[in-house]
């Protein structure tokens, strides 16, 4: 039985991308922190999809050594789609940050996302079918006012994950590499990011794609041939691109 990997499964784009890829016949590994709305999750997907496999692990990825337990948990699997999803942000000028929240934000979105990806790499180089998915965002390929540090994170996965998928192509990997580029979406990352409950996007926000169209776009990426799939800031269109950063000695297809 093959496999697709979530993290960041209890909620936002990745709740939905697993109701997404459920529907598809998708067996499950589910990763997040609240073990309640993974099981929640878990259940409602049963009664829809019996004959799928749903595994939870319920684990705090910002502690390096949950990365490391978590992989040799589910490395026995035959795991075709790896989805690196968890991740949060922040909301204030680099004078107001709040370091701790900052060292979390540091080592859930870049630390985690590339202990897993090599990993992943490592032992799935040569495995066809396979692809690694990191999800990155709009503020991954521009600066946000406010979300410096938090942009400066996304800019880290975009080029890293871009640079991998180029990487993996020009050595004749089987492996293929994706990142996926949201811009505003209606998830819990807003409130996170504030630090406090209740931001309403349909008051706050001119444009915005709900969770369940992210992860629409989500599987059209997986689906497609495609390095980035990225979100227009200007009319919020969903864009299927090759590479944005210029990778040197090789050729961006856009």
């Amino acid at each position: 039985m093959k496999y697709t990997v979530i993290t960041g499964a209890s909620s936002g784009i990745g709740f939905e991308t697993a109701k997404v890829l459920a529907a598809k016949g998708k067996s499950l590994v589910l990763v997040a922190r609240r073990n309640d709305q993974l099981e929640a999750l878990r259940d409602d997907l049963l009664k829809s999809y019996p004959e799928l496999d749903i595994i939870l692990h319920s684990v705090d990825l910002t502690e390096m050594a949950n990365v490391h337990q978590l992989y040799d948990d589910v490395k026995h699997l035959e795991i075709e789609t790896w989805i690196n999803n968890a991740g949060f942000g922040d909301f204030d000028n680099v004078k107001d940050i709040e370091i701790g929240k900052i060292e979390k934000m540091l080592r859930l979105n870049i630390e985690a996302l590339t202990v897993l990806t090599s990993l992943y790499v490592r032992d799935h180089h040569d495995v066809e079918g396979t692809t690694v998915l990191n999800v990155s965002s709009g503020g991954g390929y521009r600066i946000v006012p406010n979300a410096v540090t938090y942009c400066a994170t996304k800019f880290y996965v975009s080029a890293y994950t871009e640079g991998l998928a180029q990487e993996l192509q020009q050595s004749g990997a089987k492996l293929r590499a994706k990142v996926l580029a949201p811009a505003a979406t209606e998830t819990e990352f807003a409130d996170r990011s504030r630090g406090e409950a209740g931001f309403d996007y349909s008051k706050n926000v001119p444009q915005y794609h709900t969770a369940a169209e992210m992860a629409t776009f989500l599987d059209q990426l997986l689906e497609s041939d495609a390095i980035v799939g990225i979100v227009n800031a200007e009319d919020y269109s969903f864009q299927l691109r090759g590479p944005l950063f210029t990778y040197v000695g090789g050729a961006n297809s856009n």
